[in-house]
């Protein structure tokens, strides 16, 4: 198994909630999502990529869903997931199951998505990442969502602008967490291979590095030898063009997301004043 298959499949854990209701329109009780461990054994070891139990409203039964992870076409597709619905039903056998697979590859969706053969006919749903607007993960605004907008439809914005919102909005997410920030940051570079974006994402992660000053070696020699205020000086020059870099990423990017998102909400994301966003609509 690759590492991006393991990847993504890491991502999709974290954000079930998120797919389940903003990409597969699914309506779900949110705090009823349970992520279940299906493991089987025949000549072979293998495992669903995430099966969930989740309740569409307060008064129904729970119901399972499974996805399946894809990172490129797979022929045997549709029998891979036609034996995944036998193990888990056999495992549950009283709750109904929906089935998907997140596509996340490279080239253009070529899966069946159903066998029809003799008295067998069997179907699941494949959602095909390339042509989700990536406006619908932005607006989720959380570490995980960020990192899969990078496989999602820019439509016509630009690419540049909107990988540099993502790794600076992460680097705002994270905080003072470097590890955590590497650990994300790791993940959407793997992920941007899928769409040529690797180098962007890289020149864009070293941009906003170059401007971590406190953690260069000639920073702490500074310290060393008593030379803190000029350094903190040259600081303080390098925070400001990095702040006002970023700010003009910000409003670059929420401008082409106006007429996608709410006012309210395109404000809440990129720190704006409603008047603000109300002038990028002129």
């Amino acid at each position: 198994m690759g590492e991006k298959d393991i990847i993504s499949k890491t991502l999709i854990e974290q954000l079930a909630a998120c797919l389940v209701t903003q990409l597969l329109k699914l309506p779900v009780v949110p705090d009823s999502i349970e992520l279940l461990s299906p493991e089987y054994q025949r000549v072979e070891d293998r495992r669903a990529d995430l099966v969930v139990r989740m309740k569409v409203s307060e008064k129904d039964a729970p119901r399972l869903l499974h996805l399946e992870i894809q990172n490129s076409n797979d022929s045997t597709m549709p029998l891979r997931m036609l034996r995944y619905y036998t193990d888990i039903r056999f495992r549950w056998q009283h709750e109904p199951i929906t089935q998907y697979v997140i596509y996340t590859g490279k080239a253009k969706l070529s899966m069946a998505t159903c066998i029809e053969e003799n008295d067998i006919t069997y179907r699941y749903e494949i959602i095909d990442m390339r042509i989700i607007d990536c406006s619908l993960l932005l607006g989720e605004d959380t570490p995980e969502a960020l990192v899969l907008a990078i496989l999602c439809d820019f439509k016509e914005r630009n690419a540049q602008d909107i990988v540099s919102y993502i790794v600076t909005r992460l680097y705002q997410l994270t905080g003072d967490d470097s590890q955590e920030f590497r650990r994300y940051v790791h993940m959407l570079e793997l992920l941007s291979e899928n769409r040529d974006l690797k180098n962007i994402v890289e020149e864009t992660e070293q941009m906003l590095t170059d401007f971590k000053i406190e953690q260069l070696p000639s920073y702490k020699l500074a310290v060393q030898h008593g030379e803190v205020l000029g350094m903190q000086r040259g600081e303080q020059l390098g925070m400001q063009k990095a702040q006002a870099e970023e700010r003009r990423n910000r409003m670059h990017i929420a401008t082409q997301l106006i007429g996608d998102l709410p006012d309210q909400r395109i404000a809440t994301m990129f720190g704006l004043s409603l008047s603000e966003v109300a002038a990028l609509h002129q």
